[in-house]
């Protein structure tokens, strides 16, 4: 069998979007994690009480061409404004989240600096400036305290061969390097038409997908952010080509079963276990690019990219 990549897909995922929790205070600075937080342009500085309700709330707000220094990060909108008694600040119109390495854009957000996290509407986009990555999805949330991203309704990510789709994904970060200290993606998840598809760069023509879905899909990486495991529970189905030692076709493998299970060994496929109501097929291989053996999930949505 075609050894599987380890998909470099979820290494970068959550640098996406974790910039995107620095909170946005209205002051002109303010010491946070032993940096300011500066207030770099604001056309109007304002301030009053919210009309309406049973209690007015006191806020404050920079409006019309706003932009904000973290850092290397820099945070752009429309406006932003602080309610203090509700302990959130809001931002809204045209946010744009960029630092060395990413960028992020939406149309609303919100930000509790108390709970440490921030939430991402309408429209979310980001991209590794490299272009090694991008996704999309409706809502985003990030849970800074738990290192964990979660990506809402009819969420996609794409790698440079790979993509992963569901109505839900999330990712996990840890601490490891010992002394060394950094973080690494330890766990993704895909809830809910769960799909993984991976571009087989042993064909150039035709051109040819490895495909895993289900209802959920857990994806285990290791220290090195490589990939270690694949579960996929629910209605999971896999289907990968297969190659000989010298790398010539060899037919497609089709199997489905309650749960479908991939170890790896430094980030190649080792071997894959499916279990309960097991079925299997094996297509010769003059059924290579074939569409009507794709799983009935598998949509490649190339044209979907935001950027």
């Amino acid at each position: 069998m075609r050894k599987v990549s380890s998909l470099p897909l979820f290494t970068a995922f959550l640098l996406l979007f974790m910039a995107a929790s620095v909170p946005v205070p209205v002051h002109n600075t303010l010491q946070a994690e032993q940096k300011k937080i500066i207030l770099l342009n604001a056309d109007t500085i304002e301030g009053g009480e919210t009309s309406g309700g049973a209690t007015p709330q006191p806020f404050r707000s920079v409006i019309g061409n706003v932009r904000f220094q973290h850092g290397t990060v820099t945070l752009a909108c429309d406006r932003a404004t602080e309610y203090e008694e509700e302990k959130k600040i809001a931002l809204s119109g045209n946010i744009v989240i960029t630092d060395n390495e990413v960028e992020v854009y939406a149309d609303n957000g919100l930000y509790y600096p108390d709970t440490e996290q921030g939430e991402l509407r309408g429209n979310v986009r980001g991209r590794m400036r490299d272009g090694s990555l991008m996704a999309k999805a409706h809502k985003a949330v990030i849970e800074k305290k738990n290192n964990r991203l979660w990506l809402y309704e009819d969420a996609v990510a794409w790698g440079k061969n790979e993509q992963l789709s569901g109505e839900i994904l999330m990712v996990h970060l840890k601490e490891s390097g010992g002394t060394k200290k950094k973080q690494t993606v330890d766990e993704v998840q895909a809830h809910k038409n769960a799909l993984l598809a991976a571009r087989d760069t042993l064909s150039a023509n035709p051109v040819l997908y490895n495909q895993m879905s289900g209802a959920k899909m857990v994806i285990t990486m290791n220290d090195n952010a490589k990939i270690s495991g694949v579960t996929v529970t629910g209605q999971a189905e896999s289907l990968f080509h297969l190659y000989n030692e010298e790398n010539e076709p060899s037919g497609i493998n089709y199997s489905s079963g309650k749960v479908i299970r991939m170890f790896f060994i430094n980030g190649k496929l080792d071997r894959v276990k499916v279990t309960e109501n097991v079925e299997g097929k094996q297509y010769p291989d003059s059924y290579r690019g074939n569409s009507k053996i794709n799983l009935r999930k598998f949509i490649w949505r190339e044209r979907e990219k935001p950027f």
